[in-house]
């Protein structure tokens, strides 16, 4: 297998009339690792997948999928991926066991399409027509369909969005047994926890724009925090000057406080706040000592404001 990325898209430009959805993105993702794509609603994510995938032309810059180009070496390239849509692609009549048959049959190594349906909780929904079969088991069969025919790399937008924790979580353990039989996964989420346990390299675009991209132990950093409950209203400007330089103090909700730290927690840092408790008087309960989290990091970078 040569050096060159499985994807490499740089500078991607795509439009939707005057409106530009992908700001010159440059993103690479690795063979036979789990890529995330985050981003908050209308942050171009679905489209980068979707120049990706063939299904969208790109107005500027160049994207390679296993080096081939994804529109005008589509016949070349189809057969090696797979592809998972939120939603749409499956005929509403169409029962989940004889249809991953009739697709097990264009490939030359299929997963056992039996194996499959009993992997994804649909053993016993073989025989019963797409249409009446609930959200998560749609979404289940997407995954299936995607996957069928071992593709070498597989793009699944949003693949446990309405999915009992059960069932999210023998996905999770598909995907990365699909990782660990030697493909790559370019995934889309807003499942930061998701991201966190499967994905080797995790990008975060917002407003088309790539932002930051690492492995999650490079984004979240070793930066901690310590989390107390007290009375509301308490002067906190001295905890913080107490405490290591960078560190910051807030309250939020009220008689919550949040003490924010430029490496992870340690003993002093601990005896430094409940030293300080003590001199002002003050009763604090539920400590608790936190890592800063995927989520912290992806709402510093995209903001907290609701999208639509």
């Amino acid at each position: 297998m040569s050096d060159a990325p499985a994807v490499e898209i740089s500078g991607l430009v795509k439009n939707y009339g005057r409106t530009m959805a992908v700001r010159r993105l440059t993103l690479r993702a690795r063979h036979r690792q789990v890529t995330a794509i985050l981003g908050p609603n209308g942050a171009g994510k679905t489209t980068t997948v979707e120049v990706c995938e063939g299904y969208r032309r790109a107005d500027g810059g160049t994207v390679r999928v296993l080096g081939l180009d994804p529109v005008r070496d589509a016949r070349r390239l189809r057969p090696r991926i797979g592809v998972m849509l939120q939603s749409g692609g499956i005929p509403t009549g169409a029962r989940p066991r004889e249809y991953l048959q009739v697709l097990a049959s264009f490939y030359a190594r299929p997963i056992e399409p039996a194996a499959l349906l009993d992997r994804l909780g649909l053993a016993e929904s073989g025989k019963v027509p797409f249409r009446r079969m609930s959200g998560g088991q749609q979404q289940r069969l997407a995954l299936a369909a995607a996957i069928i025919g071992r593709p070498e790399l597989v793009f699944l937008d949003e693949p446990t969005a309405g999915l009992d924790p059960q069932a999210r979580l023998a996905t999770w353990e598909l995907i990365a047994g699909l990782r660990e039989s030697g493909a790559t996964v370019i995934l889309t989420t807003h499942y930061m926890e998701e991201a966190e346990r499967l994905a080797d390299h995790i990008a975060i675009v917002d407003h088309g724009a790539l932002v930051a991209e690492g492995t999650p132990a490079e984004l979240t950093g070793t930066a901690g925090q310590l989390r107390f409950r007290a009375e509301s209203g308490i002067d906190i400007s001295s905890l913080a000057a107490a405490l290591p330089r960078g560190s910051r103090v807030k309250e939020s909700p009220a008689g919550q406080y949040l003490v924010e730290l430029p490496a992870v927690a340690d003993p002093q840092v601990v005896a430094t706040v409940t030293a300080w408790c003590a001199e002002q008087g003050v009763l604090a309960t539920n400590l608790q000592i936190e890592s800063r989290s995927l989520e912290d990091v992806f709402l510093e970078l995209t903001g907290r404001e609701l999208r639509s």
